[in-house]
């Protein structure tokens, strides 16, 4: 905290002027935002939201029961035009989806299965983070755009859950449904929009299928509009650069991508298929809560050689609902290969 906040921190309380307390702490709140140390300023603003409540809640107890409907009426139309809430983010009046949504930290998927080589890309993205103050001191940046790319399945969501889960950044993810609209210029508004969010408040913006933003501008069957989002899009990563935040995009047409996008990123991470050793693993970690019995896991790897990640779960998943169903104690061999079947079959159709 800095010492000139401190003062005036010091100076309200030695004046026991209540509403400079309490804008003084909000000040405290946003500086620990600002620092990264996002779980103290969640932990420190709940209690400033507690106080503010049991404050309010006093003085509507000295007032008439006549005019505590009007007074609630006119705060909740106050805040609401007032704040701006991170998972919030304005939505048009057209539609009542925001632009992008927070993902609860209880929900972020960390634990991966990765070679040697790409879980070291991804431990160095995040230990720079953890030390982006000591390389500033130095006149570094620590890596904050990464494009991850790779097939459908192949863990570049979890990519990004787990360096949320790792650095401890709130996640926030865009949605494309409510941002890309048919409106002329719109969507590169909305866009802006979305960036200038993430700057403003420290998280990790995870834009899934940004394909969708960057396609390629040689591409002559694109019309002007989606050339115009693609250079707005070019000119937000190059305006990027902030002091408490990462920002993640992935695709798995990467043939499609513009080839400018491709230099605007800190770093780029192809996440492959699994290997057969990491198959097995990916087997082991999912069928870890339930017992396993007789496997022959040579022939059960080699018939998922070439399965993405995301199969190999469902499979495994799907072995252990069967086992639980059909009321036996173990996971067996009949049960892993239904399931390979019942992916197999699913993929063709």
């Amino acid at each position: 905290m800095k010492g000139e906040v401190l003062k005036r921190l010091f100076r309200a309380v030695a004046s026991d002027d209540s509403q400079a307390i309490h804008s003084m702490l909000s000040v405290v709140v946003e500086e620990e935002r600002k620092l990264g140390h996002t779980t103290l300023a969640e932990q420190l603003d709940n209690i400033l939201q507690k106080s503010n409540q049991l404050s309010k809640s006093e003085q509507l107890s000295l007032v008439s029961p006549s005019k505590i409907s009007s007074r609630l009426s006119e705060e909740t139309l106050s805040s609401s035009s007032a704040s701006k809430p991170l998972t919030l983010l304005s939505s048009k009046r057209r539609f009542d989806h925001p632009f992008i949504v927070a993902i609860p930290r209880e929900r972020l998927r960390h634990h991966m299965v990765l070679s040697d080589a790409i879980e070291d890309r991804f431990c160095r993205i995040e230990r720079e983070y953890a030390a982006r103050d000591r390389l500033a001191h130095h006149g570094l940046r620590y890596r904050q755009k990464i494009l991850l790319y790779g097939s459908p399945g192949c863990g570049k969501t979890m990519g990004a859950e787990r360096i949320a889960w790792n650095t401890g950044l709130p996640l926030v993810k865009v949605r494309f449904d409510a941002m890309v609209s048919s409106y002329l210029g719109e969507t590169a508004t909305n866009l802006r929009e979305v960036f200038e969010t993430a700057v403003a408040s420290p998280c990790l913006l995870f834009i899934d299928e940004c394909d969708a933003l960057a396609k390629s501008r040689e591409d002559t069957q694109e019309v002007g509009e989606i050339k115009r989002v693609v250079n707005t899009f070019l000119q937000l990563l190059d305006e990027y650069e902030v002091s408490n935040g990462l920002l993640v995009a992935a695709t798995n047409l990467t043939k499609f991508l513009d080839e400018a996008v491709w230099r605007r990123f800190d770093d780029v991470i192809e996440v492959p298929k699994p290997t057969e050793s990491e198959i097995r693993a990916i087997l082991d970690q999912t069928l870890a809560s339930v017992e396993v019995g007789s496997v022959d896991w040579k022939a059960i790897v080699q018939k998922m050689v070439g399965f993405s990640a995301a199969q190999i779960v469902k499979i495994a998943q799907n072995a252990a609902k069967r086992a639980i169903l059909d009321r036996e104690e173990l996971v067996i061999q009949e049960h892993l290969e239904a399931s390979i079947q019942d992916v197999l079959v699913s993929h063709v159709g």
